[in-house]
């Protein structure tokens, strides 16, 4: 590439008719001198792959480079390729030794899918169809990945409502997902890292048994659920809507009642208002089977059984009574 590069300004000396030929005869044996001369090149970083192609070009073929057209729309030297394409991504970038070579070549995937290859399904919304697409999907992955491996559920939705009780929701969000934990050969452990309220509670307990827990300032709570704003609907069609959320209702408290083990009577009552429970009250109604805390184990392993409480305090237990 050196060499082609001096032929120009050879040829760029002006030449009088006037010249002797033995100053020809030396004007050629200057340039031979100079054309048998390597310059040497500076190194090229051989992960670069528009300088590589560049010292490609410039030792094969450096006519191109000398005879390229100059565009200033386009930047130079980019005609040289069949089919330029510029860096769409940084995560297309090839970085030089000389800037940061231990710099990550990808950027960071998004917070969802690091959760997911945790095998981690995080609700963090009302139950609105978006949500419930998303979780559906991700159940249905993480099974088809291993249907062995437990499955995480952590929750913190105040269900097909929102927190000042407007609803957003149908029912049928909460029951989309409940049918397709059912669905799965994983064991699902749920965790409530803040509110699981009406449909969300329900997605808490219906985790695998001895393995629903819940924070210690975490708050449930179960309610009948809400009929939808009516508008301007016709009093026969509110009429329908009322049955099918009443249908509903029953539907939830069979289902809270199967997995919290109380009775139909004793979850009906409680739901005619909305019952909160903090993780103590929750544990005692069989909503969850262990409070999550640090400490908890070693502080349990030393508490005496009640045995020995009354034994120590003197309460003697009599059987016959």
């Amino acid at each position: 590439m050196a060499n082609c590069l001096r032929v120009p300004m050879a040829s760029s000396l002006p030449c009088s008719s006037s010249s002797s030929p033995s100053l020809k005869r030396r004007s050629m044996r200057t340039l031979c001198s100079m054309n048998s001369t390597k310059i040497p090149m500076p190194p090229v970083n051989p992960k670069d792959p528009f300088l590589s192609k560049l010292a490609s070009v410039a030792a094969t073929s450096p006519e191109v480079l000398l005879n390229s057209q100059k565009n200033s729309d386009t930047p130079p030297y980019l005609d040289i390729f069949d089919s330029p394409q510029l860096m769409a991504t940084p995560a297309q970038v090839e970085r030089s030794v000389s800037y940061n070579e231990h710099r990550p070549r990808r950027p960071p995937p998004d917070l969802p899918s690091l959760l997911l290859h945790g095998r981690i399904v995080y609700i963090g919304m009302p139950l609105v169809p978006a949500v419930t697409e998303l979780v559906v999907a991700e159940l249905m992955y993480l099974q088809w990945m291993d249907p062995k491996d437990p499955i995480y559920i952590y929750i913190n939705s105040t269900g097909t409502t929102r927190d000042d009780g407007e609803t957003v929701g149908m029912e049928t969000e909460g029951f989309a997902i409940y049918d397709a934990m059912m669905q799965l050969k994983n064991e699902i452990h749920t965790v409530a890292v803040g509110a699981a309220i009406g449909q969300a509670c329900l997605l808490l307990a219906a985790g695998t048994k001895g393995k629903r827990f819940m924070m210690p300032h975490a708050k449930a709570m179960i309610q009948q659920p809400r009929v939808p704003s009516s508008g301007l609907m016709p009093a026969s069609d509110v009429l329908i809507r009322a049955k099918e959320v009443i249908i509903n209702r029953d539907i939830l408290v069979e289902l809270l009642s199967k997995h919290t083990g109380n009775s139909l009577e004793t979850v009906a009552d409680v739901m005619r208002r909305p019952f909160y429970m903090d993780s103590t009250r929750a544990k005692d109604f069989g909503v969850i089977d262990k409070i999550l805390w640090r400490g908890q184990e070693k502080i349990m392993a030393d508490a005496a059984p009640p045995e020995e409480w009354d034994k120590n305090a003197g309460i003697k237990v009599l059987d016959a009574i």
